[in-house]
């Protein structure tokens, strides 16, 4: 089956520390593993973004969300198992990921996702996986892969050959969630 001949090439090229342009459960995305701080930094110099704005993360379930966050509010997994939609939530004290994807304010968004691409990366990596969209900062987010600049697709290391007719949904929903139970929605 053709996707896990994607995994896999996908895989080899993020062991190595490259960055990847694959589909996600949204919109197009720039990825790479999320514990090694130079392939972050590769990410941000592509999108010519400043290493102040945190990139999403995202994860295949709970047993890798506990590795990064040793206190997960119970509402979180409330808002996981509830939402219809993707959903990113921001939680605080991230660990064991790379200190360059960490916002200022100690706290990093992640995103669960069920997508059958992604989830079987994150499988073989055992690592959380860097999502941003595919596009230099402060352009528009491309909806689908016919939209992604060329500087872009020659700037990654790897592009995945899956889904390139999709057109993306909308990006997620983004919640920050606080120790202390705050819940504050950043993006509908």
């Amino acid at each position: 089956m053709e996707i896990n001949e994607e995994v896999h090439k996908a895989y080899e090229v993020i062991k190595e520390g490259g960055i990847i342009l694959y589909p996600t459960d949204t919109v197009w995305g720039i990825g790479c593993d999320a514990t090694n701080a130079e392939a972050v930094a590769k990410i941000y110099k592509l999108k010519k973004r400043a290493e102040t704005q945190s990139m999403i993360v995202l994860m295949n379930g709970e047993k890798m969300m506990y590795n990064v966050f040793k206190d997960i509010p119970e509402v979180a997994w409330q808002i996981i198992d509830l939402s219809e939609k993707p959903t990113t939530l921001i939680l605080d004290k991230p660990r064991n990921v790379a200190p360059n994807i960490i916002s200022s304010d100690n706290s990093l968004g992640i995103r669960v996702v069920k997508e059958p691409f992604c989830f079987k990366l994150m499988e073989k990596m055992k690592k959380p996986l860097v999502s941003t969209s595919a596009n230099i900062s402060g352009q528009p987010t491309p909806i689908a892969f016919k939209d992604i600049s060329p500087e872009i697709i020659k700037g990654v290391d790897y592009v995945v050959n899956l889904h390139r007719e999709k057109i993306g949904g909308k990006p997620s929903t983004i919640i920050k969630l606080t120790n202390d139970s705050q819940v504050k929605v950043i993006r509908k």
